[in-house]
């Protein structure tokens, strides 16, 4: 139903209503009792506040009496009445007080409808009456709601609350009622009490009104979507027997020739024949599938070309684990490039470095961007961690034996300034010195090269390190 024709069938229902007696609508402005009535309304509501049902009966009993509609710009004094008749109603055992309740309850939120209707609730949200609409719809679903839950009332009853909750509030209906229409639509559908055509109607609207409220994106959307589940949940049980594809192909075919151009609309329509069962071959699905593919795989394609080039370090992590290592490099390259922070700078600096070293054996050209990495970030020992891995696994290229053992020292030297100027590595380097200890210089071997413990050596080969001799034994 559109907003237009829920508002004529609400002016409709006004005209049709029986205008409340001025007493049934009765505000404490300009009463001779206005000061007990305020003081009373004060009491309860503050009872209610603090759960004291039985102070806040008896106040509430005597705010209404004198003025139902309170200040005339607000519902309080049937909507807490209704409240109170609510709790009384759960508390009581005697099949026949709750039925005084319930009724009670029923009859404040139909009082309160009525006085929105005649004009003697003006809200101070929207003097202009704007408002109106919106208002008698929330009492109708919260009214509906207790009759479905807690009053078990007949369905018809029940049914023609809900319906006036829709037609007031239209899209933005509270999502309470999804499931009680959606439980009465399906076990009347079941018992023959209803046409599939009106159940089908009513999944309709429901659904539209819960996309309405879940696209708002406030901070009810998680709410509007979880009673959508719920309620379709229940309408699966008769999905196939009031829904066929070929409903929703001739519904949709006008959408669709008129926003012929348009792939939104493609993707909605694909979504929804989909959703309902159509076969995959069906022409009209696979006509609207094959534009729509073809759309997306040139979008892809556009947002691929651009978040590769706004996001070079991702793309540099996705080369080196496709074994691309030159080109993770490059990509390292433009991602240091436009980095302003350093921290940042040096953590591309590291991993490109280690990709030199660890895949391309660069050792020369992978310490230079390490210790470039380490420059960036001071107090970082992981570049000299790797300056260090560096050292140990070439050693075995550095020359002869004594050579090769100098090479051990350097990269011993590069553990211990890693844990000295970052402590959260010492385990790691502990670890590594522990292992190279056995491969530290020989005291006999520097003997006969005249070579002393605590001289200092130059490290041959690529590695050019000076370092002062420490033996093995």
């Amino acid at each position: 139903m559109t907003r237009l024709k829920k508002l004529l069938f609400a002016s409709v229902l006004t005209l049709a209503t029986v205008t409340l007696g001025n007493a049934q609508c009765a505000s404490w402005v300009d009463s001779p009792q206005k000061d007990d009535a305020e003081n009373a309304h004060s009491i309860y509501r503050q009872a209610l506040k603090d759960k004291d049902f039985t102070i806040a009966f008896e106040n509430w009993e005597k705010a209404f009496s004198i003025a139902p509609a309170a200040d005339g710009k607000r519902d309080y004094h049937f909507t807490d009445g209704a409240q109170l008749y609510l709790e009384k109603f759960k508390n009581e055992t005697d099949a026949a007080k709750k039925e005084e309740y319930k009724t009670k309850y029923l009859s404040l939120i139909d009082q309160a409808i009525a006085c929105y209707r005649e004009g003697s609730i003006v809200s101070s949200k929207c003097p202009d009456g704007s408002c109106i609409n919106a208002r008698i719809g929330y009492l109708a679903g919260r009214k509906a709601f207790d009759m479905f839950y807690t009053f078990n009332t007949p369905y018809s009853q029940t049914t023609e609350a809900l319906k006036m909750a829709l037609e007031n509030s239209g899209d933005d209906v509270e999502y309470i009622v999804y499931d009680p229409y959606a439980s009465i639509a399906v076990y009347q559908f079941q018992k023959g009490k209803m046409e599939k055509a009106e159940a089908r109607a009513i999944y309709e609207e429901l659904n539209d009104v819960a996309d309405y409220s879940i696209n708002k994106n406030d901070n009810l959307s998680a709410y509007y979507q979880q009673a959508k589940e719920s309620m379709n949940a229940k309408f699966a049980v008769i999905a196939n027997d009031i829904f066929d594809c070929e409903f929703f192909v001739e519904k949709l075919k006008p959408e669709y020739e008129d926003n012929i151009d348009d792939p939104q609309t493609w993707k909605r329509i694909v979504a929804k024949l989909k959703g309902q069962g159509c076969a995959l071959d069906h022409p009209f699905l696979a006509e609207v599938e094959g534009k729509y593919k073809v759309w997306a795989q040139g979008q892809n394609a556009a947002a691929q070309a651009e978040f590769e080039a706004n996001n070079p370090s991702i793309m540099a992590k996705k080369l080196y684990d496709d074994g691309k290592y030159s080109e993770a490099i490059a990509k390292y390259d433009e991602a240091i490039n436009a980095e302003t922070d350093l921290s940042k700078k040096a953590g591309y600096q590291f991993s490109k470095a280690s990709i030199q070293y660890r895949k391309l054996k660069s050792y020369g050209t992978a310490r230079a961007t390490a210790l470039e990495a380490a420059k960036n970030r001071p107090g970082w020992g992981r570049p000299y961690m790797l300056i260090g891995d560096m050292y140990g696994s070439g050693a075995r290229s550095c020359g002869d034996s004594w050579n090769q053992r100098l090479a051990i020292l350097a990269a011993m030297d590069k553990y211990r300034y890693a844990k000295s100027v970052d402590p959260s590595i010492a385990s790691d380097a502990d670890s590594r010195l522990s292992k190279y200890r056995s491969s530290m210089p020989d005291k006999a071997d520097g003997f006969q090269r005249g070579i002393k413990e605590g001289s200092t050596e130059t490290v041959g080969c690529w590695i050019g390190e000076k370092v002062k001799v420490k033996f093995a034994n």
